[in-house]
């Protein structure tokens, strides 16, 4: 069932929302400063391409102060916006009944858009 919805979310959708993070993850490591944010960018294309049957967990280390500034920095640069267009697919894909799975799906992506320092993601 996973492979399904996988298949489904990838020809709805899910390999352009996969390659937008690719490509925004490709233009922050041209930068120096960018290069901690574009991994995390990479991170998320990996859960965004595949999202059925995943999943993020935050690791123990996540509480240092390194993580905190950084997540803080993620999310006044760009972070609360990718967040709020996930929420915003989530909630038109839960609509309908066939669109919850997909909808559900968002809003995994949103947690990590918020704060994804400190996150692994995790076959379940």
């Amino acid at each position: 069932m996973k492979i399904l919805g996988n298949l489904v979310w990838l020809i709805f959708g899910g390999i352009i929302i996969a390659i937008e993070y690719f490509v925004g993850s490709i233009a922050l490591f041209v930068t120096i400063i960018g290069v901690p944010f574009g991994i995390q960018t990479l991170k998320m294309a990996t859960i965004a391409i595949w999202p059925f049957g995943r999943d993020t967990r935050v690791h123990s280390r996540a509480s240092g102060c390194l993580y905190i500034v950084m997540n803080v920095i993620w999310l006044l640069c760009g972070g609360i916006w990718i967040a709020l267009t996930h929420v915003i697919f989530g909630l038109v894909l839960c609509i309908t009944i066939i669109g919850i799975p997909f909808g559900l799906q968002h809003f995994k992506l949103t947690a990590i858009a918020l704060n994804p320092f400190g996150r692994d993601i995790v076959n379940v």
